[in-house]
């Protein structure tokens, strides 16, 4: 877990159907929850014929806009490898591209439908929110018969990261 900061910027990006909205909500939800405030802000123009997709998540003690300069997000998730070359000129210098982790947590994944939820395991690692926001955001976020296989895993990707 990364030292407790004012504000935490978040880029997510990928392709239509891959989740980067839900995840983004689940995040903004998690944030919610352990009491920071939070702006999010969503671009999915032809999202639903695979077009780009990407969200914004900002959170912190106080936050006043949800949009994500270039060069000034902590941490960059690319849920498809075609949008990593677009998306990281958003990462500040010494922020976290957890990139390296989707083919780890592809790898892990029973249903590929929740690769999403794993990058977002990994991505938990990293950030100050506590277990219990995560697991009420996630009970917001997905139905019940699906929340299961989302909660395992989050869980098995968040234990890839060392």
């Amino acid at each position: 877990m990364m030292k407790k900061q004012e504000v935490y910027n978040i880029t997510f990006g990928g392709v239509g159907g891959q989740g980067i909205i839900t995840a983004s909500e689940l995040l903004g939800w998690a944030a919610l929850y352990d009491g920071c405030s939070v702006k999010k802000s969503e671009v999915h123009g032809m999202s639903q014929r695979g077009g780009s997709v990407e969200s914004h998540v900002r959170f912190g003690r106080k936050v006043y806009s949800p949009l994500i300069g270039l060069g000034q997000a902590d941490f960059l998730l690319c849920f498809h490898p075609d949008e990593h070359p677009r998306l990281k000129p958003f990462l500040r210098k010494g922020g976290t591209d957890l990139m390296p982790y989707l083919e780890k947590v592809q790898q892990i994944a029973d249903n590929p439908r929740a690769v999403n939820t794993g990058l977002m395991g990994v991505l938990a690692a990293f950030l100050p929110i506590r277990p219990d926001s995560w697991e009420r955001a996630m009970q917001k976020v997905f139905k019940p018969s699906i929340l299961e296989v989302n909660r395992r895993m989050f869980s098995n990707a968040m234990a890839l990261v060392k």
